[in-house]
């Protein structure tokens, strides 16, 4: 139990440990996000929101290390990506679809992803390669719909006047 006159490490729950992160510095830790994912995440944005509020500092620590280590010098981004998409796969974590996505926007193939999902099979089975193909699927039926709209809007556009 802390005494009367004992230095707090940090301030109460709820109470901001000193000023606001600047919008625009917050701004650019959520470029972060969209530069690799194509949005914003929610529970990194919640993440986001209430720390560059009430804590700052802790915030800069965080994606600090976030970055430097999602991205060392020995792999490219999309290695890292499919690297991640496989060990979360293993947990069955909801953030294997978010970095599935990055691999593919780094450039990884439907053949590459296929292929994470079947390591993670051998050691994590049946519910890893389901959760693994639910999130290809996703991803895949995405693209061909995003993919099948710009075509529509090319086709609508070239008629002339």
């Amino acid at each position: 139990m802390m005494g009367e006159g004992t230095a707090r490490p940090h301030p109460p729950a709820g109470e901001r440990s000193g000023p606001a992160m600047p919008a625009d510095e917050l701004e650019r830790l959520r470029a972060r996000y969209l530069d690799l994912i194509g949005f914003m995440p929610p529970r990194a944005g919640a993440r986001l929101e209430v720390l560059a509020e009430l804590d700052p500092d802790t915030l800069r620590l965080q994606e600090e290390i976030r970055r430097r280590l999602m991205y060392p010098p020995c792999f490219d981004v999309k290695t890292a990506q499919l690297m991640l998409f496989g060990m979360l796969l293993m947990t069955l974590a909801d953030a294997a679809r978010l970095h599935a996505i990055a691999a593919r926007r780094a450039g990884a193939s439907w053949e590459e992803l296929a292929a994470v999902v079947g390591l993670a099979y051998l050691f994590r089975g049946l519910p890893a390669a389901n959760m693994g193909s639910l999130i290809i699927k996703e991803i895949r039926d995405k693209e061909r719909e995003q993919a099948e709209g710009q075509t529509g809007e090319s086709a609508r556009g070239t008629g002339t006047r």
